[in-house]
């Protein structure tokens, strides 16, 4: 008796549909980008719906995500870096924030030259509650995978991601 056919996605059917049309195209190398493009687009949907729901703008999210990464607290100059922005348009976003009350600028305890940037408690659960929807779908999403495969599909996507980076 034959194996079962895998279930079809609807990635199967667009490769079915171009391998007549480019017969030199690989169907493996076609289905893995297309998924992961659907895969992305995905997430990013989820992270729209997360962020409406939670009141924030991308951009707010963005500017609190890069803030909590480095503990909570840093400069403009490191948060425009992190955010591959021009340290005006950082200026005129934390101006935003502030006013919201999710972070606090203060003269630095260091260099009185410098300002630092605070997330603050409201600040913090804007974004822990937009981050957790997204982390909650990526979660069922790869929850279907064991342990092992995760850490497979995580190492395989570094090899190919550092040949992206590479040029």
């Amino acid at each position: 008796m034959a194996d079962p056919l895998p279930p079809r996605d609807a990635t199967d059917d667009h490769v079915a549909r171009w391998l007549p049309v480019l017969p030199d195209l690989d169907p493996d190398t076609e289905g893995a980008v297309t998924r992961a493009m659907l895969l992305s687009r995905h997430l990013r949907r989820t992270k729209e719906r997360s962020l409406a729901a939670s009141g924030l703008d991308r951009h707010e999210f963005d500017t609190l995500h890069k803030l909590a990464g480095r503990g909570g607290r840093a400069t403009p100059s490191e948060l425009a870096a992190d955010l591959g922005l021009a340290p005006a348009s950082v200026t005129g976003r934390l101006d935003g924030l502030e006013r919201r009350g999710f972070v606090h600028r203060t003269p630095s305890a260091v260099d009185r030259r410098r300002i630092d940037v605070e997330l603050t408690d409201a600040g913090r659960a804007a974004w822990s509650q937009a981050l957790g929807a997204v982390g909650d779908e990526e979660g069922r999403l790869l929850g279907v995978l064991s342990k092992e495969e995760r850490k497979q599909l995580s190492d395989l996507l570094r090899r190919v991601m550092l040949v992206a980076e590479s040029s």
